[in-house]
Parts: C-alpha cells; structure tokens; sequence
C-alpha cells in the first residue's frame, strides 16, 4: 500500500512569502490567525496567506494573517558571483591543499573465528591476536 500525500492550493505557494489569500483560496470571510477567533472575519481580500516550515512535515502548514500582524518578507542576500569576488577585491587564494590517497589494509581474519579483525589485531568474539 502507497501512503501519498495530497496536493491542493497550499503546495503552490512559495514558503515564507506573503501572498493575499483572495488570489490563491477564494471563499468566505475568515480571521487572522493572531488576532485570534474572538476578532470579526475579514475578507479575503485584506488577509496574507503565509507558508511556514514545519520540522516534522515537509510541505509546512498555512497561517492567514491581517496587515497588522502580517510578517515581514524574509531579506533577499546579494549573490556574489564567485569568478569576480576575490579577484576583483584584489585578495589572494589559498592554494589546493594536495591530499594523498589513503591505502587500505588488507582484511585480517581469525583463524578460528573467521571473522574480520579490527585494526587492534584482536579478535572481537575469542581474544586471539592476529599479527
């Protein structure tokens, strides 16, 4: 049996961005979800739909939000394009640090036990040392 999870309006919207809930779930008046559910509804138009990440579910949960209590977009970094940066401020590189290859030992195994010997050369099951 397949367990597949649904898909509806909510897996379009983008996580963290505001988006007006009238252009993404048309219907009745509802209320902020901070203002709580003593507040009037408002309509739909004058409400933010926002997408919030949720640890244990990978397609986040949904909160609506009037303008009072609307949170603020997350800040947009500057992408720094990484042929101009050091060069372009005149910095120096590291060189590569050379790394050799590790070598692999060859498996030892007890002659009684026929079972691979971690690298202290004693046996895990009968305590013989093998050399």
């Amino acid at each position: 049996m397949w367990i597949v999870a649904s898909s509806d309006w909510r897996d379009g919207l983008p996580f963290e961005i505001p988006v007006i809930v009238a252009e993404v779930s048309p219907g009745e008046d509802t209320r902020c979800f901070v203002c709580g559910a003593d507040s009037t509804p408002l309509p739909r138009t004058e409400l933010w739909a926002v997408k919030h990440r949720h640890p244990k579910n990978h397609s986040g949960y949904v909160r609506f939000y009037c303008t009072e209590h609307r949170p603020a977009p997350p800040r947009l970094t500057p992408v720094v394009d990484p042929r101009r940066g050091a060069a372009a401020r005149g910095e120096r590189r590291a060189a590569p640090r050379r790394t050799t290859p590790a070598v692999e030992r060859p498996a030892a195994l007890c002659p009684n036990c026929f079972v691979e010997v971690p690298a202290t050369g004693v046996c895990g099951i009968c305590g013989t040392t093998v050399g």
